[in-house]
């Protein structure tokens, strides 16, 4: 695991987000999550730890997931390939590489609330 901060919340109470988790797990083959964080950050110590356990309650393969880990000028792997600015950053992937959903710092919901909606929302209407 590149980022810390993206172990997941052991008090996380799956049961709470059971929506969320269902539609993470419904697609848990077809989607893959790229994560740009540092440890350093406190919008990630604050948010990640979650976000990780709703991917571990969902059971996505590790192989799915990619942990972008960047320094506190938010320079790293693939942050201009993506336009990453901020951090945390998640963007979910379909299998051809087209961005379905993107999370950014200080969205009104939870990373993995945020991101099971906007799924939900883009596979229903495409």
């Amino acid at each position: 695991m590149t980022l810390e901060t993206l172990r997941p919340n052991p008090t996380w109470d799956s049961a709470s987000y059971e929506d969320t988790v269902d539609t993470l797990a419904a697609h848990r083959g077809d989607l893959r999550y790229l994560i740009w964080g540092g440890d350093w950050c406190k919008d990630c110590r604050a948010l990640l730890p979650d976000f990780g356990a709703a991917l571990e309650a969902a059971e996505i393969p590790d192989d799915r997931i990619e942990e972008l880990a960047v320094d506190t000028d938010k320079e790293g792997p693939k942050v201009d390939e993506y336009d990453v600015t901020h951090i945390p950053t998640i963007i979910v992937e379909n299998a051809e590489g087209a961005e379905l959903a993107r999370f950014v710092e200080r969205e009104s919901l939870p990373p993995a609330v945020y991101l099971a909606e906007a799924i939900a929302e883009t596979l229903e209407t495409h």
